[in-house]
């Protein structure tokens, strides 16, 4: 069966990029967000078995995206993903909640080993 997954980002390019490694592997993409607010409206609305998160967003960011969703979902399966590898930011995100952590750009297979790794 192939697992739902919920894309957040707010570089629309990025969803893409995200959509197309995903769904070339067999993953079905049930919605994209481009901000945490929408994240987790769209978390509610589909309950996906994964959610790839950006941690900057505007309106509300990715690890507070991440804490809500956790909070309603404490068995939700999120990665978060950025361009700045803060460790600050990673750590975080891990103690948030979050099974794992890309760094941006990212590549295809790198992308693939988190999720197998998240949803199997």
């Amino acid at each position: 069966m192939a697992k739902n997954i919920l894309i957040c980002d707010d570089a629309a390019f990025m969803r893409m990029m995200i959509k197309d490694i995903l769904t070339k592997n067999g993953y079905t993409i049930v919605g994209e967000a481009e901000n945490g607010q929408k994240a987790v409206e769209k978390y509610n609305e589909t309950k996906p078995d994964l959610v790839m998160m950006d941690i900057t967003m505007p309106e509300m960011d990715g690890i507070q995206a991440l804490k809500k969703i956790k909070s309603t979902d404490p068995n939700a399966a999120i990665i978060m993903c950025s361009a700045m590898g803060q460790q600050a930011m990673v750590i975080e995100s891990i103690q948030s909640g979050a099974k794992d952590f890309i760094v941006k750009p990212f590549q295809p297979d790198r992308v693939l080993e988190a999720v197998k790794k998240a949803i199997g």
